[in-house]
């Protein structure tokens, strides 16, 4: 009877949870698995020969695994220089694009100036018109200049993004009026309100910032084909390009090319992983 009423007293386990985790389990590792079969697919491709990669029946094991596709891609290009181009115009571009959206941002933000909200407009009406559409004026600009086939030209255009200062006014002016107004009684300036007080609290958009213009400025592929002609001045992405032939293309090197040029990316996200991850949840970029 004790027994009885004690197994009464606990408090029952409700049903079906059980099934319903094992369920989203499931779901959950079939989506991962169609996620990543792409780039499984490619590191196969990568390791096989051109005639297995085209065969009409698909081969999904290279009978050779063949190495020397990587080997390969050095020959076919000048693939370190190619690196040191894409590495130095990202980071020049997403330095110049954290000063000049932040600083764009908080004026826009928070301070009051006549014409603010025409400049505003103009500067967002930048993000309804296609790059395409001033492409050609940005070619006759840089053609000016003579920076073409230049690290210059490849950098210029995108020193300022009109999305990042949009980014950038959005964090401060979700900041409260409070914290602007104690640093002023102190005796603070704008400028080192700007820089000890508002921009620390905006570390996680300017991190998105950095995110987003890492990963724009690392995939560019149009800009770097229209202002580059020598394969030594290119970046990765256009480089990349170069390896498609007009009659045949070997597409085992073109694979090994990729994931070379997907290391850095990949690794670096892997490092930061968490501080990606904090920084667009915080912000609530999607």
């Amino acid at each position: 009877m004790t027994d009885t009423v004690a197994r009464q007293a606990l408090p029952r386990r409700p049903r079906g949870r059980g099934g319903s985790h094992v369920v989203a389990h499931v779901v959950l590792g079939l989506g991962s698995l169609v996620m990543a079969f792409p780039f499984v697919w490619q590191i196969i491709m990568s390791l096989s020969t051109n005639a297995e990669v085209q065969s009409v029946t698909p081969v999904f094991w290279p009978a050779e695994l063949r190495w020397d596709n990587y080997a390969q891609v050095f020959d076919r290009m000048p693939f370190l220089q190619q690196l040191g181009n894409s590495v130095l115009v990202t980071v020049l571009r997403t330095l110049a694009q954290i000063l000049f959206c932040t600083l764009a941002g908080y004026a826009f933000a928070r301070m009051r100036f006549r014409g603010r909200g025409v400049l505003l407009a103009l500067v967002l009406s930048i993000l309804m018109v296609p790059s395409q559409v001033y492409l050609l004026s940005q070619y006759q600009i840089i053609q000016g200049f003579g920076l073409l086939d230049s690290v210059g030209g490849l950098v210029l255009p995108g020193l300022f993004s009109a999305f990042g200062t949009f980014l950038m006014r959005t964090a401060f002016l979700a900041m409260p009026d409070e914290l602007e107004e104690a640093a002023r009684l102190d005796g603070a300036n704008p400028f080192q309100i700007f820089w000890k007080i508002m921009l620390p609290l905006a570390r996680p958009t300017v991190a998105v910032l950095a995110i987003t213009t890492v990963l724009w400025s690392w995939n560019e592929l149009l800009w770097p084909l229209v202002v580059t002609t020598y394969s030594e001045r290119m970046p990765l992405s256009a480089g990349l390009a170069t390896l498609i032939g007009d009659r045949t293309t070997d597409y085992p090197v073109v694979m090994a090319a990729s994931l070379l040029a997907m290391a850095p990316v990949l690794v670096l996200f892997v490092l930061l992983q968490r501080r990606v991850i904090d920084g667009l949840a915080s912000s609530g970029l999607k």
